[in-house]
């Protein structure tokens, strides 16, 4: 299992907490003191995704310590001058993040954008992270000049696929079959996308 940060699946549906807004939430660029929060939040949310996928083996090497080392190392050396990590945050605490960049798919044009990873933690769920961050990830992209932007996510997440259906994003027919451990074990994700040049 590739313990990289691409794609990982999405969650957290941008619904309103029972209890009402929480204090101080926002969304702001992530610094390299920030990436083991964000692993924790990484470990969280892929064990909570993958746990009925997977094997337990498998999803027991979700580390917060191994993603927080790799997202430290992106935000010390980007990739590109167009790749971004944005964290949620309540108060002070770290509760989700995202992350963008240009898209890799082979079809990609110079102008297609990608939110690389998306994930808000299970305890801070249903209370906005989630609109928020994919709100700061649309602004994010279209100021660096993307006009388009795509997302992949597990195929069965029809919860997630109903958060981001709702917010504009739309399936296009594509899907990928990606192996997820030695044995061969397969998740299919679907690629949903957007157009960023209308307001």
């Amino acid at each position: 299992m590739t313990h990289d940060h691409d794609h990982p699946p999405v969650h957290d549906h941008g619904q309103p907490s029972p209890a009402g807004p929480v204090a101080d939430a926002s969304a702001r660029i992530a610094r390299p003191n920030d990436a083991a929060a964000v692993g924790m939040v990484q470990a969280a949310v892929w064990r909570a995704a993958y746990g009925n996928i997977l094997p337990q083996a498998i999803v027991d090497q979700f580390d917060p310590a191994s993603f927080a080392r790799v997202w430290h190392d992106s935000l010390k050396t980007p990739p590109s001058p167009r790749h971004l990590l944005l964290v949620g945050c309540a108060g002070d605490q770290v509760v989700g993040f995202v992350a963008v960049g240009p898209s890799s798919d082979r079809d990609a044009t110079e102008t297609a954008g990608e939110v690389l990873a998306l994930g808000v933690h299970p305890d801070a769920r249903r209370q906005g992270h989630g609109s928020r961050l994919l709100n700061a990830a649309v602004d994010t992209l279209r100021g660096k000049e993307f006009q388009s932007m795509v997302l992949w996510l597990l195929a069965q997440d029809e919860e997630t696929r109903a958060f981001l259906t709702a917010a504009g994003l739309k399936p296009d027919g594509a899907y990928r079959d990606r192996v997820t451990d030695e044995a061969g074990t397969l998740a299919r994700e679907v690629r949903l996308t957007a157009d960023l040049s209308q307001s």
